[in-house]
């Protein structure tokens, strides 16, 4: 299974490509961070995170789209362009005809440290071991969107245990 993972934001939207094979291993191919300028037109950079996420859906030729779910913050302003980005994410991959699903940041948490209240620093070191990285990315963003499709990844092999 091959996993487009998206943490989604106006600012910066973490976009990550991870892969299961047959040895269930956790891999990653992907992974970047759409930037877009505050003082660019905020349809403008709608379509930039859009075109984004669609070039690498198609580019790596992807099973599932996994956006993490918005929860709700204190800023609303933040919130609705989180909730924006992370639409037009899912739009991308319905036009191309691929499912989408989406997991809290607690569950991605839980799944990959084992706390759903682990901090950032505790995600990317569980996402470096796991990944078996040399070095972590740098920009959180990107490690979240890693942790994400890791997460993905693992509740997909659960389900598609029990489904059997």
């Amino acid at each position: 299974m091959r996993v487009v993972a998206v943490d989604p934001g106006l600012t910066r939207c973490g976009v990550a490509v991870v892969e299961a094979g047959f040895d269930g291993r956790a891999r990653a191919l992907a992974s970047d961070v759409v930037r877009t300028p505050s003082d660019m037109a905020h349809e403008k950079r709608l379509l930039r995170v859009y075109e984004a996420v669609r070039a690498q859906l198609l580019d790596s030729e992807a099973d599932v789209l996994v956006v993490e779910r918005v929860f709700s913050q204190n800023n609303v302003r933040t919130a609705m362009g989180t909730a924006q980005a992370a639409a037009v994410c899912m739009l991308a991959a319905t036009q191309l005809g691929l499912p989408v699903d989406q997991h809290t940041p607690t569950e991605v948490k839980a799944a990959v440290t084992g706390s759903g209240r682990a901090d950032k620093g505790q995600v990317a070191f569980m996402v470096g071991r796991i990944l078996g990285l040399r070095e972590v990315p740098r920009s959180a963003d990107a490690t979240d969107a890693l942790a994400l499709g890791i997460c993905h990844l693992w509740r997909s092999r659960g389900r598609m245990g029990a489904a059997r």
